[in-house]
Protein backbone atom coordinates (compact mmCIF):
# COMPACT_ATOMS: atom_id res chain seq x y z
CA UNK A 1 0.00 0.00 0.00
CA UNK A 2 2.77 2.45 0.92
CA UNK A 3 4.64 1.54 -2.27
CA UNK A 4 1.55 2.34 -4.32
CA UNK A 5 1.13 5.71 -2.59
CA UNK A 6 4.79 6.59 -3.15
CA UNK A 7 4.63 5.62 -6.83
CA UNK A 8 1.42 7.63 -7.26
CA UNK A 9 3.04 10.66 -5.62
CA UNK A 10 5.69 10.69 -8.38
CA UNK A 11 3.01 11.16 -11.06
CA UNK A 12 2.20 14.86 -11.40
CA UNK A 13 -1.54 14.48 -12.11
CA UNK A 14 -2.03 12.00 -9.28
CA UNK A 15 -0.01 14.19 -6.92
CA UNK A 16 -2.39 17.08 -7.62
CA UNK A 17 -5.37 14.83 -6.96
CA UNK A 18 -3.88 13.60 -3.70
CA UNK A 19 -3.16 17.16 -2.52
CA UNK A 20 -6.68 18.27 -3.50
CA UNK A 21 -8.17 15.34 -1.58
CA UNK A 22 -5.99 16.10 1.44
CA UNK A 23 -7.07 19.77 1.41
CA UNK A 24 -10.76 18.83 1.40
CA UNK A 25 -10.24 16.30 4.19
CA UNK A 26 -8.56 19.02 6.28
CA UNK A 27 -11.64 21.21 5.68
CA UNK A 28 -13.82 18.30 6.83
CA UNK A 29 -11.82 17.87 10.03
CA UNK A 30 -11.90 21.61 10.68
CA UNK A 31 -15.70 21.67 10.53
CA UNK A 32 -15.92 18.53 12.67
CA UNK A 33 -14.24 20.38 15.55
CA UNK A 34 -16.23 23.64 15.42
CA UNK A 35 -19.19 23.44 17.79
CA UNK A 36 -22.50 24.71 16.45
CA UNK A 37 -23.80 28.01 17.92
CA UNK A 38 -25.94 27.90 21.05
CA UNK A 39 -24.40 24.74 22.51
CA UNK A 40 -23.34 24.64 26.17
CA UNK A 41 -19.98 22.85 25.98
CA UNK A 42 -19.62 21.73 29.64
CA UNK A 43 -23.21 20.43 29.76
CA UNK A 44 -22.67 18.54 26.49
CA UNK A 45 -19.47 16.94 27.82
CA UNK A 46 -21.33 15.58 30.85
CA UNK A 47 -23.95 13.68 28.87
CA UNK A 48 -21.96 12.80 25.75
CA UNK A 49 -20.18 9.76 27.21
CA UNK A 50 -23.43 8.34 28.60
CA UNK A 51 -25.67 8.89 25.56
CA UNK A 52 -23.08 7.97 22.91
CA UNK A 53 -21.42 5.00 24.55
CA UNK A 54 -23.31 2.15 22.85
CA UNK A 55 -25.25 1.02 19.82
CA UNK A 56 -26.06 2.87 16.62
CA UNK A 57 -25.39 6.36 18.03
CA UNK A 58 -21.85 5.37 19.00
CA UNK A 59 -21.19 4.12 15.46
CA UNK A 60 -22.62 7.32 14.00
CA UNK A 61 -20.36 9.33 16.29
CA UNK A 62 -17.33 7.31 15.20
CA UNK A 63 -18.15 7.73 11.50
CA UNK A 64 -18.57 11.48 11.93
CA UNK A 65 -15.14 11.73 13.59
CA UNK A 66 -16.69 12.63 16.99
CA UNK A 67 -18.46 15.58 15.34
CA UNK A 68 -21.83 14.24 16.52
CA UNK A 69 -20.58 13.99 20.10
CA UNK A 70 -19.44 17.62 19.97
CA UNK A 71 -22.55 18.83 18.09
CA UNK A 72 -20.18 20.35 15.54
CA UNK A 73 -21.30 21.90 12.26
CA UNK A 74 -20.62 18.53 10.55
CA UNK A 75 -22.42 16.56 13.27
CA UNK A 76 -24.69 14.69 10.88
CA UNK A 77 -21.85 13.85 8.49
CA UNK A 78 -23.26 12.69 5.13
CA UNK A 79 -26.07 10.68 6.75
CA UNK A 80 -28.89 12.75 5.17
CA UNK A 81 -27.36 12.31 1.72
CA UNK A 82 -27.12 8.54 2.19
CA UNK A 83 -30.72 8.38 3.40
CA UNK A 84 -31.85 10.46 0.42
CA UNK A 85 -29.94 8.11 -1.91
CA UNK A 86 -31.79 5.14 -0.45
CA UNK A 87 -35.17 6.84 -0.93
CA UNK A 88 -34.42 7.88 -4.53
CA UNK A 89 -33.17 4.41 -5.45
CA UNK A 90 -36.30 2.81 -4.01
CA UNK A 91 -38.50 5.33 -5.81
CA UNK A 92 -36.64 4.61 -9.05
CA UNK A 93 -37.90 1.05 -8.88
CA UNK A 94 -41.47 2.13 -8.05
CA UNK A 95 -41.91 5.23 -10.27
CA UNK A 96 -41.60 4.70 -14.07
CA UNK A 97 -40.60 8.33 -14.73
CA UNK A 98 -37.57 8.03 -12.44
CA UNK A 99 -36.72 4.67 -13.99
CA UNK A 100 -36.68 6.29 -17.44
CA UNK A 101 -34.34 8.98 -16.15
CA UNK A 102 -31.95 6.32 -14.93
CA UNK A 103 -31.85 4.81 -18.44
CA UNK A 104 -31.11 8.15 -20.15
CA UNK A 105 -27.40 7.99 -19.47
CA UNK A 106 -25.35 10.73 -17.83
CA UNK A 107 -28.04 13.42 -18.26
CA UNK A 108 -30.64 11.29 -16.49
CA UNK A 109 -28.23 10.32 -13.72
CA UNK A 110 -27.40 13.98 -13.18
CA UNK A 111 -31.09 14.81 -12.73
CA UNK A 112 -31.49 11.96 -10.24
CA UNK A 113 -28.43 13.23 -8.41
CA UNK A 114 -29.99 16.70 -8.23
CA UNK A 115 -33.22 15.24 -6.83
CA UNK A 116 -31.14 13.34 -4.27
CA UNK A 117 -29.40 16.53 -3.14
CA UNK A 118 -32.67 18.45 -2.81
CA UNK A 119 -34.16 15.64 -0.73
CA UNK A 120 -30.94 15.41 1.31
CA UNK A 121 -31.18 19.11 2.16
CA UNK A 122 -34.75 18.69 3.39
CA UNK A 123 -33.85 15.59 5.42
CA UNK A 124 -30.85 17.41 6.89
CA UNK A 125 -33.11 20.19 8.18
CA UNK A 126 -35.55 17.69 9.71
CA UNK A 127 -32.79 15.62 11.30
CA UNK A 128 -31.04 18.74 12.61
CA UNK A 129 -34.23 19.80 14.37
CA UNK A 130 -34.60 16.26 15.72
CA UNK A 131 -31.06 16.47 17.13
CA UNK A 132 -31.95 19.78 18.76
CA UNK A 133 -35.10 18.37 20.36
CA UNK A 134 -33.15 15.30 21.59
CA UNK A 135 -30.35 17.23 23.29
CA UNK A 136 -32.58 20.01 24.55
CA UNK A 137 -33.94 17.65 27.20
CA UNK A 138 -30.44 17.36 28.65
CA UNK A 139 -29.98 21.13 29.02
CA UNK A 140 -27.27 21.25 26.39
CA UNK A 141 -28.32 24.58 24.85
CA UNK A 142 -27.72 28.05 26.25
CA UNK A 143 -31.31 29.27 26.12
CA UNK A 144 -34.89 28.68 24.98
CA UNK A 145 -35.29 31.66 22.65
CA UNK A 146 -36.29 31.11 19.04
CA UNK A 147 -32.91 32.19 17.70
CA UNK A 148 -31.06 29.27 19.35
CA UNK A 149 -32.86 26.40 17.54
CA UNK A 150 -32.99 28.42 14.32
CA UNK A 151 -29.23 29.01 14.26
CA UNK A 152 -28.49 25.44 15.33
CA UNK A 153 -30.70 23.84 12.66
CA UNK A 154 -29.46 26.16 9.92
CA UNK A 155 -25.83 25.50 10.88
CA UNK A 156 -26.15 21.71 10.85
CA UNK A 157 -28.14 21.80 7.60
CA UNK A 158 -25.51 24.00 5.95
CA UNK A 159 -22.76 21.73 7.29
CA UNK A 160 -24.40 18.63 5.82
CA UNK A 161 -24.87 20.42 2.48
CA UNK A 162 -21.22 21.50 2.47
CA UNK A 163 -20.16 17.90 3.07
CA UNK A 164 -22.19 16.82 0.02
CA UNK A 165 -20.21 19.38 -2.02
CA UNK A 166 -16.90 18.15 -0.55
CA UNK A 167 -17.80 14.53 -1.35
CA UNK A 168 -18.67 15.46 -4.95
CA UNK A 169 -15.41 17.37 -5.40
CA UNK A 170 -13.35 14.48 -4.03
CA UNK A 171 -15.11 12.04 -6.37
CA UNK A 172 -14.66 14.34 -9.38
CA UNK A 173 -11.15 15.67 -8.79
CA UNK A 174 -9.70 13.44 -6.06
CA UNK A 175 -8.47 9.87 -5.81
CA UNK A 176 -11.46 7.96 -4.42
CA UNK A 177 -15.20 7.98 -3.77
CA UNK A 178 -15.86 11.14 -1.76
CA UNK A 179 -18.57 9.81 0.54
CA UNK A 180 -16.59 6.69 1.47
CA UNK A 181 -13.39 8.69 2.03
CA UNK A 182 -15.14 11.13 4.39
CA UNK A 183 -16.44 8.23 6.47
CA UNK A 184 -12.96 6.67 6.37
CA UNK A 185 -11.35 9.91 7.60
CA UNK A 186 -13.88 10.26 10.41
CA UNK A 187 -13.09 6.77 11.70
CA UNK A 188 -9.30 6.98 11.37
CA UNK A 189 -8.96 10.20 13.38
CA UNK A 190 -10.69 8.48 16.30
CA UNK A 191 -8.17 5.61 16.51
CA UNK A 192 -5.68 7.36 18.86
CA UNK A 193 -8.47 8.33 21.27
CA UNK A 194 -9.90 4.80 21.15
CA UNK A 195 -6.46 3.34 21.93
CA UNK A 196 -5.96 5.77 24.82
CA UNK A 197 -9.41 4.95 26.23
CA UNK A 198 -8.74 1.22 26.09
CA UNK A 199 -5.35 1.61 27.77
CA UNK A 200 -6.65 3.80 30.59
CA UNK A 201 -9.86 1.81 31.03
CA UNK A 202 -8.37 -1.68 31.00
CA UNK A 203 -4.67 -1.55 31.84
CA UNK A 204 -3.82 1.61 33.81
CA UNK A 205 -6.98 1.92 35.90
CA UNK A 206 -7.55 4.03 39.00
CA UNK A 207 -6.32 1.15 41.11
CA UNK A 208 -3.04 0.94 39.18
CA UNK A 209 -1.71 -1.60 36.71
CA UNK A 210 -4.14 -4.44 35.94
CA UNK A 211 -2.71 -7.72 34.55
CA UNK A 212 -6.24 -8.93 33.76
CA UNK A 213 -6.89 -5.70 31.87
CA UNK A 214 -3.66 -6.16 29.89
CA UNK A 215 -4.78 -9.69 28.95
CA UNK A 216 -8.16 -8.31 27.87
CA UNK A 217 -6.44 -5.63 25.77
CA UNK A 218 -4.25 -8.26 24.08
CA UNK A 219 -7.40 -10.28 23.38
CA UNK A 220 -9.07 -7.23 21.82
CA UNK A 221 -6.02 -6.60 19.61
CA UNK A 222 -5.96 -10.24 18.48
CA UNK A 223 -9.69 -10.04 17.77
CA UNK A 224 -9.21 -6.88 15.71
CA UNK A 225 -6.43 -8.56 13.68
CA UNK A 226 -8.68 -11.57 13.05
CA UNK A 227 -11.51 -9.28 11.91
CA UNK A 228 -9.16 -7.36 9.59
CA UNK A 229 -7.90 -10.63 8.08
CA UNK A 230 -11.47 -11.89 7.62
CA UNK A 231 -12.56 -8.60 6.03
CA UNK A 232 -9.64 -8.61 3.58
CA UNK A 233 -10.17 -12.28 2.70
CA UNK A 234 -13.93 -12.04 2.18
CA UNK A 235 -13.72 -8.65 0.41
CA UNK A 236 -11.21 -9.99 -2.12
CA UNK A 237 -12.86 -13.42 -2.50
CA UNK A 238 -14.97 -14.05 -5.58
CA UNK A 239 -17.03 -16.76 -7.22
CA UNK A 240 -15.78 -17.23 -10.78
CA UNK A 241 -18.34 -18.39 -13.33
CA UNK A 242 -16.60 -19.98 -16.37
CA UNK A 243 -17.48 -18.53 -19.77
CA UNK A 244 -16.59 -19.78 -23.26
CA UNK A 245 -16.81 -17.92 -26.54
CA UNK A 246 -17.72 -19.76 -29.70
CA UNK A 247 -15.36 -19.61 -32.67
CA UNK A 248 -16.54 -17.53 -35.59
CA UNK A 249 -14.95 -16.68 -38.93
CA UNK A 250 -15.09 -13.10 -40.23
CA UNK A 251 -13.48 -12.83 -43.66
CA UNK A 252 -10.17 -14.67 -43.41
CA UNK A 253 -9.82 -14.28 -39.67
CA UNK A 254 -11.13 -16.45 -36.85
CA UNK A 255 -12.40 -14.84 -33.66
CA UNK A 256 -13.44 -16.27 -30.31
CA UNK A 257 -12.68 -19.67 -28.92
CA UNK A 258 -11.11 -18.38 -25.70
CA UNK A 259 -12.13 -19.22 -22.15
CA UNK A 260 -12.69 -16.62 -19.44
CA UNK A 261 -14.85 -16.13 -16.37
CA UNK A 262 -17.29 -13.74 -14.71
CA UNK A 263 -15.97 -12.74 -11.26
CA UNK A 264 -18.75 -12.35 -8.69
CA UNK A 265 -17.57 -10.82 -5.41
CA UNK A 266 -18.77 -12.51 -2.23
CA UNK A 267 -19.49 -9.08 -0.71
CA UNK A 268 -20.33 -7.21 -3.89
CA UNK A 269 -22.30 -4.53 -2.03
CA UNK A 270 -19.28 -3.68 0.15
CA UNK A 271 -20.00 -1.64 3.23
CA UNK A 272 -22.97 0.23 1.77
CA UNK A 273 -25.71 -2.03 3.28
CA UNK A 274 -24.40 -1.29 6.79
CA UNK A 275 -24.28 2.45 6.10
CA UNK A 276 -27.79 2.33 4.64
CA UNK A 277 -29.07 0.36 7.64
CA UNK A 278 -27.48 2.80 10.11
CA UNK A 279 -29.02 5.77 8.32
CA UNK A 280 -32.42 4.06 8.34
CA UNK A 281 -32.14 3.24 12.07
CA UNK A 282 -31.11 6.80 12.88
CA UNK A 283 -34.00 8.57 11.18
CA UNK A 284 -37.15 7.29 13.05
CA UNK A 285 -35.91 8.20 16.57
CA UNK A 286 -35.17 11.75 15.44
CA UNK A 287 -38.64 12.12 13.91
CA UNK A 288 -40.33 10.69 17.02
CA UNK A 289 -38.27 12.96 19.24
CA UNK A 290 -39.25 15.88 17.01
CA UNK A 291 -42.97 15.12 17.40
CA UNK A 292 -42.83 14.23 21.10
CA UNK A 293 -39.92 15.81 23.05
CA UNK A 294 -40.92 13.85 26.19
CA UNK A 295 -40.72 10.45 24.50
CA UNK A 296 -37.97 9.27 26.89
CA UNK A 297 -40.35 9.39 29.85
CA UNK A 298 -43.52 8.31 28.02
CA UNK A 299 -44.99 4.84 27.64
CA UNK A 300 -47.04 3.29 24.88
CA UNK A 301 -46.62 2.29 21.26
CA UNK A 302 -44.46 5.18 20.03
CA UNK A 303 -42.26 4.98 23.12
CA UNK A 304 -41.69 1.31 22.28
CA UNK A 305 -40.86 2.17 18.68
CA UNK A 306 -38.37 4.78 19.89
CA UNK A 307 -36.71 2.28 22.24
CA UNK A 308 -36.58 -0.28 19.45
CA UNK A 309 -34.58 2.03 17.19
CA UNK A 310 -32.55 3.75 19.95
CA UNK A 311 -32.44 1.20 22.75
CA UNK A 312 -29.40 2.81 24.45
CA UNK A 313 -31.67 5.53 25.83
CA UNK A 314 -33.29 3.00 28.20
CA UNK A 315 -32.19 3.07 31.83
CA UNK A 316 -33.80 -0.21 32.91
CA UNK A 317 -31.37 -3.12 32.39
CA UNK A 318 -34.09 -5.67 31.65
CA UNK A 319 -35.61 -3.37 29.04
CA UNK A 320 -32.20 -2.88 27.47
CA UNK A 321 -31.88 -6.62 26.92
CA UNK A 322 -35.43 -6.96 25.64
CA UNK A 323 -35.37 -4.03 23.23
CA UNK A 324 -31.69 -4.64 22.50
CA UNK A 325 -32.37 -8.13 21.11
CA UNK A 326 -35.26 -6.78 19.00
CA UNK A 327 -32.98 -3.93 17.90
CA UNK A 328 -30.29 -6.41 16.77
CA UNK A 329 -32.85 -8.51 14.84
CA UNK A 330 -34.21 -5.43 13.05
CA UNK A 331 -30.70 -4.22 12.29
CA UNK A 332 -29.72 -7.60 10.81
CA UNK A 333 -32.91 -7.72 8.73
CA UNK A 334 -32.22 -4.27 7.27
CA UNK A 335 -28.64 -5.24 6.42
CA UNK A 336 -29.88 -8.37 4.63
CA UNK A 337 -32.52 -6.42 2.67
CA UNK A 338 -30.09 -3.69 1.60
CA UNK A 339 -27.46 -6.29 0.69
CA UNK A 340 -29.84 -8.03 -1.72
CA UNK A 341 -31.14 -4.71 -3.04
CA UNK A 342 -27.72 -3.11 -3.61
CA UNK A 343 -26.23 -6.29 -5.13
CA UNK A 344 -29.14 -6.48 -7.57
CA UNK A 345 -28.48 -2.89 -8.62
CA UNK A 346 -24.74 -3.44 -9.08
CA UNK A 347 -24.98 -6.78 -10.92
CA UNK A 348 -27.85 -7.01 -13.42
CA UNK A 349 -28.01 -10.69 -14.38
CA UNK A 350 -30.32 -10.08 -17.36
CA UNK A 351 -28.00 -7.49 -18.85
CA UNK A 352 -24.93 -9.70 -18.33
CA UNK A 353 -26.68 -12.68 -19.97
CA UNK A 354 -27.76 -10.57 -22.96
CA UNK A 355 -24.24 -9.20 -23.44
CA UNK A 356 -22.83 -12.73 -23.38
CA UNK A 357 -25.36 -13.85 -25.99
CA UNK A 358 -24.60 -10.91 -28.29
CA UNK A 359 -20.87 -11.63 -28.19
CA UNK A 360 -21.19 -15.37 -28.67
CA UNK A 361 -20.38 -16.25 -25.07
CA UNK A 362 -22.03 -18.92 -22.96
CA UNK A 363 -21.67 -20.65 -19.62
CA UNK A 364 -20.75 -24.33 -20.17
CA UNK A 365 -23.80 -26.52 -19.77
CA UNK A 366 -26.21 -23.55 -19.67
CA UNK A 367 -28.21 -22.27 -22.64
CA UNK A 368 -27.72 -18.64 -23.63
CA UNK A 369 -30.34 -16.00 -22.79
CA UNK A 370 -32.84 -16.43 -19.97
CA UNK A 371 -31.41 -19.76 -18.66
CA UNK A 372 -28.04 -18.02 -18.21
CA UNK A 373 -29.74 -15.11 -16.45
CA UNK A 374 -31.55 -17.51 -14.10
CA UNK A 375 -28.31 -19.42 -13.45
CA UNK A 376 -26.45 -16.21 -12.55
CA UNK A 377 -29.38 -15.02 -10.40
CA UNK A 378 -29.32 -18.30 -8.47
CA UNK A 379 -25.56 -17.92 -7.82
CA UNK A 380 -26.08 -14.30 -6.84
CA UNK A 381 -28.78 -15.34 -4.36
CA UNK A 382 -26.39 -17.58 -2.43
CA UNK A 383 -23.51 -15.12 -2.69
CA UNK A 384 -25.71 -12.29 -1.39
CA UNK A 385 -26.91 -14.53 1.43
CA UNK A 386 -23.34 -15.18 2.53
CA UNK A 387 -22.50 -11.48 2.17
CA UNK A 388 -25.46 -10.40 4.30
CA UNK A 389 -24.52 -12.89 7.05
CA UNK A 390 -20.91 -11.69 7.05
CA UNK A 391 -21.88 -8.02 7.13
CA UNK A 392 -24.47 -8.69 9.84
CA UNK A 393 -21.96 -10.44 12.10
CA UNK A 394 -19.45 -7.61 11.64
CA UNK A 395 -22.09 -4.92 12.23
CA UNK A 396 -23.53 -6.25 15.49
CA UNK A 397 -20.17 -6.67 17.25
CA UNK A 398 -20.33 -3.17 18.87
CA UNK A 399 -23.93 -3.80 19.99
CA UNK A 400 -23.07 -7.18 21.50
CA UNK A 401 -20.07 -5.67 23.28
CA UNK A 402 -22.33 -2.93 24.68
CA UNK A 403 -24.33 -5.62 26.54
CA UNK A 404 -21.17 -6.60 28.44
CA UNK A 405 -20.72 -3.09 29.85
CA UNK A 406 -17.11 -2.75 28.63
CA UNK A 407 -17.87 0.60 26.98
CA UNK A 408 -16.01 -0.28 23.76
CA UNK A 409 -17.74 1.30 20.79
CA UNK A 410 -15.07 0.86 18.10
CA UNK A 411 -16.03 -2.45 16.55
CA UNK A 412 -16.33 -4.50 13.40
CA UNK A 413 -18.28 -1.92 11.40
CA UNK A 414 -15.52 0.66 11.70
CA UNK A 415 -12.86 -1.91 10.81
CA UNK A 416 -14.89 -3.08 7.81
CA UNK A 417 -15.31 0.48 6.52
CA UNK A 418 -11.62 1.36 7.01
CA UNK A 419 -10.32 -1.80 5.31
CA UNK A 420 -12.84 -1.70 2.44
CA UNK A 421 -12.24 1.97 1.64
CA UNK A 422 -8.46 1.56 1.89
CA UNK A 423 -8.49 -1.40 -0.53
CA UNK A 424 -10.80 0.40 -2.97
CA UNK A 425 -8.69 3.58 -2.89
CA UNK A 426 -5.47 1.66 -3.58
CA UNK A 427 -7.16 -0.17 -6.47
CA UNK A 428 -8.29 3.12 -8.01
CA UNK A 429 -4.78 4.57 -7.67
CA UNK A 430 -3.26 1.50 -9.30
CA UNK A 431 -5.79 1.67 -12.14
CA UNK A 432 -5.01 5.35 -12.77
CA UNK A 433 -1.27 4.62 -12.71
CA UNK A 434 -1.72 1.84 -15.29
CA UNK A 435 -3.65 4.20 -17.57
CA UNK A 436 -0.94 6.89 -17.35
CA UNK A 437 1.94 4.42 -17.88
CA UNK A 438 0.34 2.67 -20.86
CA UNK A 439 1.90 4.04 -24.04
CA UNK A 440 -0.16 2.16 -26.62
CA UNK A 441 0.90 0.05 -29.58
CA UNK A 442 2.06 3.00 -31.73
CA UNK A 443 4.77 4.11 -29.26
Amino acid sequence: MLKTLLEAWKVKDLRKKMLWTLLLLVLFRLGANITAPGVNGPALAEIANQSLSNGILSTINIISGNAFGQLAIFAMSIGPYITASIVIQLLTVAIPALEELQKEGEAGKQKLNDYTKYLAGALAAVEAFGVYMTFRNYGVFLGESFIIPFMFVMTLTAGSTLLMWIADKISAHGIANGSSLLIFAGIVVGLPQAATTLWSGLVMTEGGFSPAGLAALIGIIIGAIIIIGAVVYVTEAERRVPVQYAKRVVGRKMYGGQNTNIPIKLVMAGVMPIIFAMSFMQFPPMIIQLINPNILTDTGFWAGVYKLFAFTSISDKASIWGFGIAHVILYLALIAIFTYFYTKMVFNTTEVANNLKKNGGFVPGIRAGKPTSDYLANILKYVSGFGSIFLGVIAIIPILISFTGLGISFGGTAILIVVSVALETIKQLEAQMVVRNYKGFLD
